[in-house]
């Protein structure tokens, strides 16, 4: 039985199941999915490919619970979708590495991070107070910081292992920022200037920058500028545009490669040469 025999009546069926979140009927369609096999993983990837990110997501989650399928191939997958949804492709990212990684338990973990963010937001607030209470929930309540001892360890690109560790590079923590953010309503963005990377605010008439590997110091564009000029380099005001979840996902990658090729590692370094590879090839394609 293929994929495209289900009836339309059938696909329509599990995509309104797909985001219950009653952990019985959660339970009851990957058990289906799972009896259903090959069908279930290919209607699961189509509908990754969709441009519905909420959806998306969640087909990834039982994707990830069903571990019956090639991790690579189903980020190539991603890859070639252009539907870059950050915690999706960041999940997918880490299972290349982690088959059996459990993208419930991460889901969880952010969930009861935005939910402890939510207790402490007294509203009406703008969005640099909503900060303040997710610095406090991530950096001090539950301690993530940048693993500045061991920077170069793979594992500090890797979602599932930044979670369990609370340890990561700017790139991760700023990942992990991003997502209980967007739990909790507020729109911030990834923002990769030259060797480092932010969290960036453009909702107040004053833009601020969130220095997740500083433990959420709050930074002004001045003040980034000034620190791409203390590290030689020549910023210009375009260095503190919003990066696409695309770059964002496949500057892990580049991470990835060296931190690998310094681990003694070269066939996972190859691995993600790869996915860069796959990354700037898809976006030609879709340039032209």
């Amino acid at each position: 039985m293929e994929t495209e025999k289900l009836s339309p009546e059938r696909r329509e069926s599990y995509l309104r199941l797909l985001d219950d979140p009653n952990p019985t009927v959660r339970q009851a369609l990957l058990t289906h999915f799972a009896e259903l096999g090959a069908p279930a993983h290919e209607f699961l990837q189509s509908t990754q490919q969709q441009s519905h990110r909420s959806l998306a997501k969640h087909a990834t989650w039982f994707l990830g619970q069903l571990k019956f399928s090639d991790p690579a191939a189903d980020f190539r997958v991603f890859i070639n979708s252009l539907n870059y949804e950050l915690e999706s492709g960041a999940l997918l990212l880490a299972r290349t590495v982690n088959a059996e990684l459990d993208a419930g338990a991460c889901h969880d973990m952010l969930d009861r991070i935005a939910r402890r963010c939510r207790e402490l937001i007294s509203e009406p607030s703008s969005p640099r107070e909503k900060c303040r209470i997710i610095n406090r929930v991530l950096f001090h309540e539950w301690g993530f910081r940048g693993n500045q001892e061991n920077y170069t360890d793979p594992r500090n690109s890797l979602l599932d292992q930044v979670l369990a560790t609370r340890k990561g590079i700017p790139i991760s923590l700023c990942i992990i920022y991003l997502l209980v953010a967007e739990r909790l309503g507020l729109e911030l963005e990834s923002v990769g200037i030259p060797g480092h990377f932010l969290v960036g605010c453009y909702q107040e008439g004053n833009v601020f920058f969130i220095d997740a590997f500083d433990r959420g110091v709050f930074r002004d564009p001045d003040e980034v500028l000034d620190l791409m000029r203390a590290h030689h380099l020549e910023p210009s005001v375009e260095d503190l545009a919003p990066t696409p979840v695309r770059e964002v996902l496949c500057r892990c990658c580049r991470n990835l490669v060296n931190h690998y090729h310094t681990a003694g590692d070269p066939a996972k370094a190859r691995l993600f040469a790869g996915f860069v590879e796959d990354f700037e090839a898809a976006y030609e394609r879709n340039s032209t």
